[in-house]
C-alpha cells in the first residue's frame, strides 16, 4: 500500500530555482537558496507558514548552503566556496571548479563527520563531465565521484553506514557503504530525481524535477509513499521544525512558459507537508582550518 500526502503552499514568495532546504535546529531557523538568483535565504516557521528574515546576495549563481557550528553558512558559490558569518560578512573560501569551466557548484551537504560535499553541472548541460567532491578542513578538494552530468541530492542512512547519491540525467540514484565503497544503483525513477533527504528510519524522500511530486523509498528502494505537490518543477525537500517532523519542499518557475504558469500559480513557493515521519538533524559543518 503506497501512501499519500498533499502539500500546501507556505510563503508568498516565488523562486527561480528555489533548492536546498535544511533546518538549523540550534538557531531555529530554515535555510534555503535561490540557485539563479544567487540568494541565500534564512527563514522562520511558524505553524503552517515559513517568513523569511534575511536575505543574503552572493554570486551569480548560489548551489547550496549549510551552517556551521557558530551559526556561519557555508555557501557553495558558481565556482567556489563562501563563508557567511552571523553578521553578514562574507569571506571567499576554497575553489572547487576551474574560473571560467563553464560549470558552477550545485547541491551540497555535510557527511556525517561535518566534512562539505558539493557536486557540480555544466551550463550548457553537455553530459559525463562532472564531479562530486569532499571539502576537507584544509581547503583540499577531494573527488568521490567523477563522469557525472548534474551531480544532485545526497544523504546518509540514520547510523552514517550509507550514503545516497542523485545523479540527475541519467536520472540514477546511487548508495555505496560509506566512506569509501564503490557506488551502485539503488533507483532509476521514471522521472527526474532531484533533492533528497533521509528520515530517522532511513527512508529517502527524494523530489522529483518533472514529476510534482516527491516520493518515499525504503532503503532497499521500495516505492512506499507520494507527497503531492502540484507543481511542476519539484527540486528539494528537508525535514524542519523543532520536532523535524514537518516535510519542507522546494520548487521552481525554471523552465515553465507563461502557459504552464497560468496552470500552476504556485510554482517557486515554498510547500509543507505533515507525513508522520520525522527527520535526522543536518550536521552542522566543521569549518575550515
Amino acid at each position: 500500500m503506497i501512501a499519500r500526502w498533499r502539500a500546501a503552499p507556505a510563503a508568498p514568495e516565488v523562486h527561480a530555482l528555489g533548492e536546498g532546504p535544511l533546518w538549523d535546529g540550534p538557531r531555529d531557523r530554515v535555510l534555503w537558496v535561490d540557485i539563479l538568483a544567487g540568494t541565500v535565504h534564512e527563514g522562520r516557521l511558524d505553524d503552517d507558514r515559513v517568513f523569511t528574515e534575511r536575505v543574503h546576495h552572493l554570486d551569480r549563481t548560489v548551489g547550496a548552503v549549510v551552517a556551521g557550528r557558530t551559526g556561519e553558512l557555508l555557501v557553495a558559490g558558481t565556482e567556489n566556496l563562501l563563508v557567511v558569518d552571523p553578521g553578514g560578512a562574507v569571506t571567499p573560501g576554497p575553489a572547487v571548479l576551474p574560473a571560467g569551466s563553464g560549470r558552477r557548484l550545485n547541491d551540497g551537504a555535510c557527511d556525517p563527520s561535518g566534512t562539505f560535499l558539493v557536486g557540480s553541472l555544466a551550463f550548457d548541460d553537455r553530459p559525463g563531465g562532472e564531479v562530486l567532491v569532499r571539502v576537507t578542513a584544509d581547503g583540499a578538494v577531494h573527488t568521490v565521484d567523477a563522469g557525472l552530468s548534474l551531480s544532485n541530492g545526497m544523504g546518509w542512512s540514520p547510523d552514517g553506514a550509507l550514503f545516497y547519491s542523485i545523479d540527475s540525467v541519467p536520472g540514477v540514484v546511487y548508495v555505496r557503504d560509506w566512506p569509501d565503497g564503490p557506488r551502485r544503483v539503488l533507483l532509476t525513477p521514471d522521472v527526474t530525481p532531484d533533492g533528497m533527504c533521509v528520515d530517522a528510519r532511513g527512508d529517502l524522500w527524494i523530489a522529483f524535477w518533472d514529476g510534482g511530486e516527491v516520493r518515499r523509498y525504503s532503503p532497499a528502494g521500495e516505492l512506499t509513499g507520494v507527497v503531492e505537490v502540484g507543481v511542476p518543477h519539484v527540486t528539494s525537500v528537508a525535514f524542519v521544525g523543532p520536532g523535524l517532523d514537518r516535510l519542507l519542499i522546494t520548487t521552481a518557475t525554471k523552465d515553465l512558459t507563461d502557459a504552464d504558469l497560468a496552470r500552476h500559480p504556485d510554482s517557486g513557493r515554498l510547500f509543507l507537508a505533515d507525513v508522520g515521519a520525522t527527520g535526522q538533524p543536518a550536521t552542522p559543518w566543521a569549518g575550515f582550518r
